[in-house]
């Protein structure tokens, strides 16, 4: 797999926080009525109504799509597929105006030519540094296998540009329920030096385990600026 290339944003982040007027109060987003919208093949493609999203990222293995079907109640809303891999595009849904869930292409492991790859890696490279809308990342790590090359490099990146991060420990009914919780203490532990800027909970989309507490985290980074945010232009 090819090494993601990605770089602080330096101002551009900067200014995104600074349009961004918290109020300390959030309200629960109705994730039960999201909707597909879009699928955009580059970061112009993408909608230019938001003025909140939060992508689900991880490796093509890691069920993202599967995360976002159980997050809304609804089990055909996000495409999945037996063959890792299939998400080629940066798929929205939308939950109220403006607002948006994305799931994005995988970390290696598809079945495709290493130029097309390439160009889905520069593609999200591109959507990550550039995307005013981000408020957060959802990324999706196996609970048996942690702290992979990919996700170490992602987590760096959110601590070199303060974007949010929370991690997803999957397949957590894998485990029982005692190394579950060692493993979730072992990956906290982890991240400890990141502070507030990463969190990271159990989940599950074959017993619904984590679902609370994701909508929490999600309802905190999308309404939390009372729609004061700029739509993108």
């Amino acid at each position: 797999m090819p090494k993601l290339g990605l770089r602080p944003r330096g101002s551009l982040l900067s200014g995104r926080r600074h349009h961004r007027k918290d109020s300390g109060l959030t309200r629960s987003l109705p994730y039960q009525q999201a909707s597909y919208t879009v699928s955009a093949p580059s970061l112009e493609l993408c909608p230019r109504d938001a003025v909140a999203e939060v992508a689900f990222i991880g490796r093509s293995n890691a069920g993202k799509s599967s995360a976002i079907n159980t997050l809304t109640g609804q089990h055909k809303l996000a495409r999945t597929s037996k063959t890792p891999g299939r998400t080629q595009l940066l798929n929205y849904f939308r939950l109220e105006d403006g607002i948006y869930l994305v799931d994005v292409p995988g970390f290696g492991y598809a079945k495709v030519s290493a130029d097309l790859q390439r160009q889905w890696q520069q593609q999200l490279e591109r959507y990550l540094q550039k995307r005013k809308a981000l408020a957060g990342l959802v990324m999706l790590m196996d609970i048996r296998h942690p702290f992979m090359e990919s996700d170490q490099t992602m987590i760096a990146w959110c601590s070199q540009t303060r974007q949010r991060l929370h991690i997803l420990l999957t397949k957590a009914d894998k485990l029982s329920f005692g190394a579950a919780k060692t493993a979730l203490l072992a990956v906290r532990r982890g991240v400890a030096t990141h502070g507030d800027l990463i969190s990271v909970q159990l989940f599950s989309s074959l017993k619904n385990q984590g679902v609370d507490e994701l909508r929490a985290t999600l309802d905190g980074w999308l309404t939390e600026t009372g729609g004061a945010m700029e739509p993108e232009s």
